[in-house]
This record gives C-alpha cells, structure tokens and sequence, in this order.
C-alpha cells in the first residue's frame, strides 16, 4: 500500500506570503519640501529687489512700535499714578464736602450675595435737603462726568463701584478746590452746594464706577444756570 503524500508548508513563506510590505508614498514630503524651496528663493529673490528696503523698513518699524507698547506703561496708568500722588497728598474728606460708609454701617445691607442700600436715605443722611430730581449714571474707566456748576441747586452724589476721584470747588482750599479719592470697595456721599463745580473721574483700570445724583431743584441745562468745562484739565 503506497504511502499518502504530505504536503510540506514552510511557516517563513507563509508569513511572507500573507504579510506582504506595502510601498510607502514619498510624494507628499517631496513636493512640501519642494514648496519650502521655492517659497525660500522667491524671498531670497525679492530681498535682493530696489523696492525691498522701504518693505524692510516699515517692518523693523512695525516690530520697534510693539516693542515699545509692551515695555512703556499706557497713558492711562499714567494719569491714574498721578491722579493718586496728587490726592493722596492733597485734600481730605472735610474739604470735599465727602462721608465715607463702610459696609458694616447701619444704612448699608450686607449679606454674601453683596450689599444693598436706599439711595435717597442715603443721599439725604449725607447732607440733601431732598430729592426733587434723581439721576443714575455709570462712568467708564478714564471717564469723566460732571465738571461743570449748578447756581440754582444744591447736588448730593452716592458714588460706588470704582476708584474714583471727587472734585468740588472750595475757597478755603489754596488750589480753589478739593477732591479725594473713593477706593473700590467704599460707598460714599459727596455734596456740591450750589455755585460750587463738582466731577467725577472714574481713574480705575477696568471697574465702572456708578453714582446717583440728587438735586433739590429741577435744572434745565439748556438754560443759562449751568456753567461747563470748569476746569480745562478733566
């Protein structure tokens, strides 16, 4: 009886055969490291151009200007770094007709939501004899508002929010008036007796400050009983 035969497999040809190298593509790398090539001899190119050089020149003043706007304080930090010397070593509260409230006083709420006061309550403990005319306001970091006189009213400000400078004219003052600084987190009442100029600079770098004002007459400011730009320097 013959043998059967055996089929023989060898495991090398068998991996080979089943796993077989697929041909990896250059093609992509080629023709990006081809652009690169070209992109680097038309700027090599165009550098050695006439018309070039003001190219070059307004970039190196381009980079220059930027460079100098990081490093160099802005104008308006300026202006609040003085603004602070010159209160700081200026008038008090006294001389601005001003009342500071800190948050634990009896005419402020305060809970952990914040605080909450009743702004003519607030007004009139600070110096109104009323309230005939009530405006709010907010006033943006660098703003100003006010600087200008009422000859008919008397005007309270409740002011908060922001640092924020009060200016109100005195003659007892050598400079002809007063003006302090409200931090942030204060809550104050200013008041402006009629014939008097007031402001109010808002000389914080991000906060708004919010204020209400309260007169004890109506004023048309289209009349003749209201003087503007009091002071050149706001």
């Amino acid at each position: 009886m013959a043998n059967p035969r055996r089929t023989s497999f060898s495991p090398l040809s068998n991996h080979t055969h089943n796993h077989q190298q697929l041909p990896i593509s250059t093609a992509p790398f080629q023709n990006q490291g081809t652009q690169i090539s070209t992109l680097m001899n038309s700027l090599k190119s165009f550098l050695k151009k006439p018309h070039a050089f003001p190219f070059l020149l307004s970039l190196f003043l381009l980079l220059t200007w930027v460079s100098l706007r990081f490093q160099r304080p802005s104008s308006s930090s300026i202006r609040r770094e003085e603004w602070h010397a010159k209160v700081q070593s200026g008038s008090d509260d006294l001389d601005a007709n001003l009342v500071r409230f800190s948050p634990s006083s009896s005419l402020i709420a305060k809970d952990k939501r914040g605080w909450l006061i009743n702004p003519i309550s607030l007004a009139i403990s600070g110096g109104a004899a009323s309230c005939a005319s009530v405006h709010l306001g907010e006033i943006r970091s660098g703003g100003v508002r006010g600087n200008h006189r009422h000859h008919t009213c008397n005007e309270t400000f409740v002011i908060w929010g922001a640092k924020t400078v009060f200016r109100v004219e005195n003659d007892a003052v050598k400079k002809g008036y007063a003006e302090v600084i409200i931090g942030a987190d204060e809550v104050a009442v200013a008041v402006s007796p009629l014939g008097t100029g007031h402001a109010l600079v808002n000389v914080d770098p991000v906060r708004s400050t919010y204020f209400m004002g309260c007169q004890d007459s109506v004023i048309n400011y289209n009349g003749s009983t209201t003087d503007f730009n009091v002071w050149k320097d706001l």
